[in-house]
């Protein structure tokens, strides 16, 4: 049986880990689940265009969301980041404390920071 590559569903928090703790989410990724493939649903890239204006984070989250897959979505926010999930049975890569544990409600894996220093796995 071929294992498939996991895939991770980043928000637009986990995309601005890098740029708000110094977090090199890309090795911390590879660290936890070897190869992976990343996505990010379309709605979280228009909610950092929207950030953008306003923040130098959102703004470099922004470039660095041009990096992996899209996720076609209508849905919005939190919404977006479940359904991608459940479609791709992803991971969820995010710090916001309100949709882990929604996340965790659903039974979805996720990844979050700790101690500003490294990513963790929960339900996986």
């Amino acid at each position: 049986m071929l294992l498939q590559m996991p895939k991770v569903v980043l928000d637009a928090n986990a995309l601005m880990m890098p740029f708000q703790f110094g977090l090199n989410i890309d090795a911390e990724l590879s660290r936890l689940l070897g190869k992976y493939e990343a996505v990010v649903p379309s709605s979280i890239r228009s909610e950092l265009k929207r950030l953008a204006a306003r923040s130098a984070a959102a703004k470099a989250a922004l470039r660095l969301a041009e990096k992996f897959t899209t996720f076609k979505t209508t849905a919005e926010g939190d919404q977006s980041i479940i359904e991608a999930a459940k479609t791709l049975r992803a991971i969820v890569v995010t710090n916001d404390s309100e949709l882990l544990e929604t996340l965790e409600a659903e039974g979805i894996p996720r990844i979050r920071l700790r101690s500003r220093s490294h990513l963790v796995i929960e339900g996986y």
